[in-house]
Formats: structure tokens, sequence, C-alpha cells
């Protein structure tokens, strides 16, 4: 899928895993390596390239007795549940590059959400707040560490671009000025961890992201 999951960990055996969008074995053997169970996995939005792996790792650990629950923010609920299948049809359609076998079987394993997010909330008794970043869907959301000044960004900041891909013109615009208010407000040195492509900082992006910036990068721009 091409999408960053993450295992993000502040505790000695538990972790919360954000984003998984494919390749559950992998993420569960990364876990299981590193001595440690989720706590409940966390979904910046509701696109199937961030969500395909969810139930599948619910259900492993269900198997052991360990229960995970799955996060989400409450606007992005149409993307989960039988009715939800068809939207996604409809998102894959507009994608510039996507196999229609693929993204199909993913679509067969929607999770189900067990907790809607909200502004401020604390996720799953951690220190990762959840920001409401609307825009690239509607219930975008980026998780932040005010301490360890880190952001988890899902598709709604990029290194040196956004997730603007399929939108539109209004969504692009809600999309630009909730990072501009949301987002560009946070501590420069903040790290920020997006759902595609390399690790960058607030700060970088403030100065060298072209959706923003007349200095183009040298990086290539995600749009996904």
């Amino acid at each position: 899928m091409n999408t960053n999951a993450y295992i993000y960990s502040e505790w000695k055996k538990e972790c919360l895993v954000i984003d998984p969008g494919a390749e559950e074995d992998k993420i569960i053997e990364r876990m299981t390596v590193k001595n440690l169970r989720p706590r409940g996995i966390v979904l910046t939005h509701g696109h199937i390239d961030h969500i395909s792996a969810a139930e599948s790792i619910r259900r492993h650990f269900e198997e052991l007795s360990i229960r995970v629950p799955v996060a989400v923010h409450e606007a992005d609920a149409s993307y989960f549940g039988r009715a939800a299948k068809q939207k996604h049809r409809r998102n894959i359609a507009k994608m510039e590059s996507g196999s229609g076998a693929s993204y199909e079987q993913a679509i067969a394993n929607l999770p189900k959400p067990d907790v809607f997010s909200h502004e401020g909330d604390f996720v799953f008794g951690s220190e990762l707040c959840v920001i409401h970043t609307p825009g690239h869907t509607p219930g975008s959301m980026c998780l932040y560490s005010e301490g360890q000044e880190l952001l988890f960004s899902g598709d709604t900041l990029f290194f040196e671009g956004i997730g603007e891909t399929g939108l539109t013109a209004r969504d692009r615009a809600l999309l630009r000025e909730t990072i501009r208010t949301r987002l560009f407000t946070l501590p420069p040195s903040t790290r920020v961890f997006p759902g595609h492509g390399p690790f960058t900082t607030i700060e970088r992006e403030q100065l060298h992201n072209p959706f923003f910036s007349h200095a183009l990068g040298s990086g290539a721009m995600r749009r996904d």
C-alpha cells in the first residue's frame, strides 16, 4: 500500500498501532520481537490504505485473549461497516495508481471502530492528543505529543506535500487552512511522521513545502 504504519510505545509491555494499512504479519512480528502487545489501534482517517490490516491484527490478538479496540475520528464513521464498501470503491477509482484486485481484497475485511475520537482526546491513555485536521477526509486527525515534540500526521501533511489527491477545490482549501492554523502553530522543532514518505519537521514544511512557500525543496511531493 506504500503507507507508513507505526508502532508507538511509552510503556514497557504495551504499544499503539497507528495506521496498519497492510502486511499485518510484519506488524505483528515486529511487536512480538519487541515483546509488546497492542493497547489499541488508532486510524488517522478512514482510507483503505490506512485501515485494511486493522481487523486481522485485532483478530490475531483476540485469539490470545487480548482485546484490541480500534479508534477513529467520529467524522470518518462512514468509511466503516457494510455500507462503506461502495464508498471505498469510489475513492479507489479516483486514485492515480491503484490495483483493483488488491484493493478489493482489502475492502473485504473492514474493521469496526470501538472508539470515536474527538479533538483534545488522549488516545488510549497515551500522551498522544487528537488534533482534528479535516480536509483530506472529514475526520482526518493528527496525533500530537507535546512532551516528545512529535506528530503523526496521517495524510494531512507530508514531506514537501499534502494529502490533496481526489479532493474538491473546497476540500483542498480547507486542508491548507487546517495545516496553517492547526499544525504550523506547533513548535518548529516538532518531528512529523506522515502516512506516506519520509519524516520531516514542522519548521522544514513551513520553509520548504511548495503548497505554502515559494521555495521548492528537492524532495518529491506526495499527494496520496
